[in-house]
This record gives structure tokens, sequence and C-alpha cells, in this order.
């Protein structure tokens, strides 16, 4: 152990002490494995993320008098009321606050209650307000701003939040009592099929940072050899050359470290404030877990020694040079099966996921997956070999890289086996998301074409319905505004021990919105209507035990004993017609009056106000007019667009972090395929420059560059659209689910295939440099 010690620190010596050629490859080294460590620590951090976010959402959060919080101990001593709202394409979050006390329990981020008329705002929100992109959003806040939310107020820096102080509000207006801040609530547990989908992820996206890092190590190898052959020379054995090459790779490896601390650093001070899909971080956030950041550290630079070692016994250092063998011993295929195979059958006969009993196996899933993965890495080399020993003739260009595949073709299939597990990754993560799409994207039923958006308000209140009505009816782009009370009714009386009371619903509104909702022929103020569901005849058998014509109803039901009643007879004129789905894709029924037709202030028991609204798409900002005259009419109005389809929020949040992720892994590779190619062509700088010497055209070398590159991509492409529909296909049988589409590898592949383009139209510039005469000199 001496001696290998005292060998690995003779390489070490040797990578920092090589000259500018030493330099310049342990530099290289130390960017590639730099790269590579920095994603490596932010996805240590994700932990410390998502917890540090959910924690400051969670200290805003307030508790009610009496909840488990303090047990009753705190008396409320403030009124707040949710009002959210959205500008354009992004969301506000917003409170209205009223001290209840002398002393107020106090938000996190602030320093004293708004006074009515003003508010606190977070910083993002006051440069937005103060653009001129604001001017609509000043109109729908204008209080006066008199504070900033703190950071412990906010989930991330580029948060759009305010507090406003408001007088008006009472328990009566749908305002709630808070005795203080910190309620965390239930804990929603992740959805078995996501729990899968977050191990593919995962897998997906680490495994091209670990073939980056092991490819990397091993730049400048060629020379390494040559360097090696001289101390061969003077008298080292094999065993101590191979142990001097891995010092080399473990000086790289640790300067890598470094690099990647510093990358990692500085991109969280970049990208935390900036954000991505709305999703932002403060820069304090990005904190390894300790346990993982060791890991890290421990294992890169042991994944450098040991990817060195293993490099070296198919070479043979000798003191004359490196020998490589006369006729190199063709790769073998079976052991290169075993892997994809050995995954495959941990994916088949893992437990099948049992979605209501939460049965799960994650390590055999996400070892299967990786084995699989692993296995096209391995089969990469053996495929770019085979197919290139058979090629023949073809254009100067064209022999030239296929020349030089056939003699090395190890650094090449390195080179793109990122890339070809990224997309093989990429395909099965599409076709998962296809197959669970439908379980978590759910078909409202709602009409967008008939009414695009809706308001409401949880309290009754006719007066507020008309007056939404007319400044609906007002604002700029709204062409018809539907609007209602609803309410519940019970039969009056007393029911058997154990029975339940019948009840049904009562809507009020004018004959225009009662057209809207039920098939009625003719109208006039005053009518009354029994309202049927469509297809639910025990619904209607149900309904219609409350809704007696001529019988009485109790508008305020109150299920304690003793509950004082107010009553009212249903007009014995009232018609019995059948229900009508809304534009939002809700079909009401029960019973239906128009305003001359009841004492609306009878209307008390969880009745909600609401207005549905007809726009005009081709007014500018229309949304946001309407927004705007929400807020005019009551702040706790709550304005919600029409969607046909409504997406689960967990599977929403995986997938906007997967996209986040997805850019960063695809900028690791793009930019490490970079670095190796440059070291390529640093390498073979000596044989182009004795190339164009002799007379060979820029644009031959240039053509047979592009070959190198494009046909171990083509075959790796290739490998990654069988090897990741197969995988998909596997992650979806553990899950019951079936392949709905089978080609979403082609735009995937073209993506790939897209970045080694890129990647070589980038190096195009030091290859022209390198091909100079003075490529010739040596020292």
């Amino acid at each position: 152990m001496k001696r290998r010690l005292h060998d690995l620190a003779l390489g070490t010596r040797f990578a920092l002490t090589g000259g500018r050629e030493g330099w310049v490859r342990t530099l290289l080294t130390a960017l590639g494995v730099g790269l590579g460590v920095a994603l490596l620590l932010g996805a240590a951090s994700v932990p410390q993320l998502t917890g540090e976010r959910a924690a400051r959402s969670h200290a805003r959060q307030p508790f009610s008098e009496g909840s488990d919080k303090n047990t009753g101990r705190l008396k409320a001593s403030l009124l707040y009321a949710v009002a959210d709202t959205e500008f354009r394409d992004d969301t506000i979050g917003g409170r209205l606050l009223r001290s209840a006390s002398a002393s107020p329990v106090l938000p996190p981020g602030l320093t004293a209650i708004p006074a009515p008329g003003t508010m606190a705002v977070s910083p993002a929100l006051r440069d937005l307000l103060a653009s001129p992109e604001g001017e609509l959003l000043r109109q729908r806040l204008p209080f006066k701003i008199t504070q900033t939310i703190g950071d412990a107020g906010l989930v991330n820096p580029s948060e759009l939040f305010f507090y406003a102080g408001s007088s008006a509000l009472s328990a009566d207006s749908g305002a709630d009592s808070a005795a203080g801040f910190g309620n965390i609530g239930d804990v929603q547990q992740l959805n078995p099929m996501l729990v899968v989908l977050v191990i593919l992820i995962c897998v997906v996206l680490l495994m091209p940072v670990a073939i980056f890092i092991a490819t990397a190590v091993r730049f400048g190898s060629e020379q390494r050899d040559r360097r090696l052959a001289a101390l061969r020379l003077v008298g080292a054995d094999a065993r101590t050359t191979r142990w001097i090459a891995g010092g080399e790779a473990l000086a790289g490896a640790v300067l890598g470290l470094a690099t990647g601390t510093l990358l990692f650093l500085g991109a969280a001070q970049v990208i935390g404030p900036i954000g991505l899909w709305s999703v932002g971080f403060f820069p304090g956030d990005f904190t390894p877990v300790p346990w993982l950041a060791a890991l890290v550290a421990v294992a890169v630079p042991a994944l450098a020694v040991g990817v060195t070692l293993a490099a070296m016994r198919s070479v043979s250092v000798e003191p004359l040079g490196v020998v490589r063998g006369g006729r190199p011993r063709r790769r073998r295929l079976w052991w290169r099966l075993l892997l994809p195979a050995a995954g495959a059958l941990l994916l088949v006969v893992s437990q099948r996921l049992d979605i209501e009993l939460n049965a799960l196996a994650p390590v055999a899933i996400a070892a299967g997956a990786t084995l699989v993965l692993l296995g096209l890495i391995t089969l990469l080399p053996w495929l770019v070999e085979a197919v290139v020993a058979r090629l023949r003739g073809g254009s100067l260009p064209w022999q030239l890289a296929v020349r030089r595949l056939q003699l090395s073709s190890g650094t090449a299939s390195r080179a793109v086996s990122g890339i070809t597990v990224a997309v093989a990754g990429s395909v099965a993560l599409q076709m998962f998301f296809v197959g669970i799409h439908d379980d978590f994207n759910k078909v409202t039923g709602a009409d967008a074409s008939r009414a695009q958006y809706t308001v409401m308000a949880n309290y009754p209140d006719t007066a507020l319905a008309e007056r939404m009505i007319g400044a609906f009816r007002q604002t700029p782009g709204v062409r018809q505004v539907i609007g209602s009370v609803t309410s519940y009714v019970t039969r009056p009386g007393t029911v058997a021990a154990g029975d339940i009371r019948p009840t049904t619903q009562l809507t009020l509104g004018d004959c225009a919105t009662l057209r809207e909702l039920a098939d009625i022929d003719s109208c006039t103020d005053g009518d009354t209507f029994v309202v049927h569901p469509t297809d639910d005849p025990e619904q209607a058998a149900w309904m219609d035990r409350t809704a007696r014509p001529g019988r009485p109803v109790n508008t305020a039901p109150d299920h304690e004993p003793g509950a004082r009643q107010v009553l009212w007879t249903l007009p014995a004129s009232a018609r019995t017609v059948t229900a009508r789905p809304d534009p939002t894709g809700r079909e009401e029924h029960g019973i239906f009056v128009t305003p001359g037709a009841i004492d609306t202030s009878l209307l008390t028991s969880g009745a909600v106000t609401r207005a549905v609204l007809v726009v005009d798409q081709e007014v500018p900002d229309a949304a946001e007019h309407i927004r705007n005259t929400a807020t005019r009419v009551n702040p706790l109005l709550r304005v919600a667009t029409v969607r046909t389809i409504e997406r689960d929020q967990q599977y929403a949040g995986i997938q906007t972090g997967l996209q986040a992720a997805s850019l960063a892994t695809l900028g690791l590779i793009a930019a490490s395929m970079l670095v190796s190619q440059l070291e390529q062509l640093r390498e073979r700088r000596r044989l182009l420059a004795a190339l164009v010497a002799f007379g060979t055209r820029r644009t031959t070398l240039a053509g047979s560059v592009l070959w190198q590159t494009a046909l171990p991509v083509a075959l790796g492409i290739a490998l990654a659209a069988v090897g990741g529909t197969a995988l998909g296909a596997l992650m979806l049988r553990i899950i019951g689910k079936t392949v709905t589409e089978w080609w979403l590898f082609a735009p995937l592949a073209a993506a790939g295939a897209a970045v080694i383009l890129a990647v070589t139209v980038l190096s195009l510039p030091a290859l022209w440099r390198l091909m100079r005469p003075d490529g010739l000199r040596t020292e």
C-alpha cells in the first residue's frame, strides 16, 4: 500500500509539473470533471432545496384558534382572506389582513400589520408594479407600499406576493381568523406511479454525469501512455506505470472537485434568484446534504483512479513505446449482453405496482433501470467496432474517418456514450409520461367556447351578484355575464334516528342565467323551477323529497337539535325541467328561482355567489380588465380560467423539475462533449499539421472530423432508440400500463443529433488553428 501511494503521489507530481502539455491536459480533465461535479452537487442539494421551500411555505400558513398547533392556548388575533390573482402569465399570491387585537400575530417577513389602504410587497412585485408593464396591475392593487416582505416570508426570491390591510374584513364577508403562523397541514403522499417516475428521472439524469466524469479522467491518454513508456525505459515496471497513470487522473479529479464546487457556488448565485418555469430558490438553499457531498468527494477521485487502472489493463506500455497490438483483440459481445439482460430481468420480476396497497420495490426498479442503461454503454463500443470494421471505399474524408475509427474506436465511443444514455433515458421517460398522462390530466368537461372565466365568492349576497353582473357587463372584452347565488335547503321537520335529512340545492338567478343552466322554454321574473339531473333518476327522486311544489323548505339548515328554521314555500306553480351543463361543464339541479320569487335575505346556508363570463378574445388584456373589475367589486372575489383539462399538482411539479434538470443535463452534455472534442483534436495536432503539410485540403480534414463524430453518434442514437423504447415499455409494465406511442424516440434522437452537430461546428475553429504548419514543432 505504501508503494502504491508513492506511485499515486508521483503521478500527481507529473500532472502538476509536467510542463505546458501536462498542465493543459490536467486543466481539461479538471474542467470535464468539474462540470459533472457541479451537477452532482446540485442533485445532492435537491432535498435541501425542496425542504427549505416547503418550510418557508408552511411558515406563513395560518392556523386558527383551537388547532392542533396550539391546542387552544392561543386566541385568534388576526383576520385574513386569500386574495390571490393572476397577471398575464404570472401568479400573484396575496392576503388581506386586519388586526383583531392590540397585539396581532405577524406573518413571517413582516414587521407590522399593514394599515388599511397600505400593503407590504415582495421585491419582485415591487419591481413589477414600478415598471410600465405593471400599469393594469397597479389598478388592481391601488394600495400604498409601506413595507417590503423579508426573505423569511417568501418561497423564492422571484415570488410575486403581497399583504394588504383591509378594514372591511369580517367573518360575514368570508374572512378567517388566525392565532398564529406555521401550519404544516396534511402532508400529501406521492402517488406510487409518480414514485416510479421520480426513480427513473434520477437514474436518467445522473447516469450521463457519471459517464462524463469517467470520460474526462481519460483525457490525454495517448500522450500519457507515451510518457509512461519513458518511465519503463528508466526501470519502472508495468504495475508502477498503471498506478502513476492513476495518480495523474487523481490530480485532475481533485482539481475537478475544486472546479465543480466553484461552478456550483457560482451557478447557485445566478440561477437561484432567476428561477426556471416559476421555480426559484434563494442561494442559501443550495446546500448539499452532507453525506451526499462527502460521497461525491470520495467517489469522484476513486472513480478516476479505478477507471484509469481498468483502462491501462488493455494497454501494454513497453520501454520502447506503447504496444496496442498489431491486430487489436476484438471486443467480446456475450458479457456486454448480461448487463441489460439482468436489468430487464429485475424490472420484469420486480413486484407489480398495486395502486391500492401502495406496494413498490424502488431498489429493484432503480437497479434494473441502471443496469439497462449501463448495458447500452458497454454495447456501444462493440457496435461501433463491428460496424466500422466492415466499411470500405467512399470519399476521401469518409475513408480518413473510417480508418481512424478502425484503428481506435474506443475514444469516439466514449465521447458519445453520454448522449446515448441521455437519449435512451429521455425516450423511456417520455414513454412513461405518455403512459400515465391520462391518470394525472383530468378532462373537466368544460366548454371553453361557451365561457372563458368564472368569478366566485364563498358567501351569499344577491346585491353582490347584481353588482357583479352590472360591473362585468361594462368591462372591456366581456360579451355575456351569467350570474347566480347558490345555497342549500332541506326538508323541514324531524327525521328518524340514523336517517339522512333530504337536501337539495337552490339556485337564484335571472331568466338569462337560468336558461344557461336548464332547458327552460319560457321564463319571467317570479318563476320557479324544479330541475332534474339529465341521467340520474335516483338523484332526481332524492331531490324531489325536498323540492315539493306547494310545500315549505328550510333555507337555514342546521343539523344541531333545536336549531332555528327559516322556511320558504316552494310555489305550487313550479315547473319541472331538465338540467343543462353550464359552460364550465358543471350541471346544477334542484330548485331554480328568479329574484322576484324569494326574499334573498333567506339564503344563509353555505351559499356561493358565482358568475360565468363569455369574453371576446380579440380584446387585448381582457383577462386583466376582468380581474381588475372583480377587485373593484369585492377584493375577495376569485377569478378562475375555464380549463378543459386540469393537471395534477404533484405531476405538474415533477414535470417542471424534470424540465429544469433536463436543461442542466443537456448543458452538461454539450459542454463536456465540446471539451472532449477539443482534447481529441489537441492530441492529433501533429498528425493534422503533417497531413496539411503534405497537401491535404483543410476541408477534407474537417469532413473527416465530422464523419468521425457523426458515425458513432448515429450508431449510438440508434442503440439508444432501441434500448430506451425497451426500457420505457418495461417501466410501463411495472405500473400496469401499455405502450401507446412507439415513435417518441424520433424527436429525441433528432435533438441528440443536433447537440452533436452543434458541438462539431463549435470545434471547427480549433481544428483550423491546429492544422497550421507550426503544429509540427515539438519539444
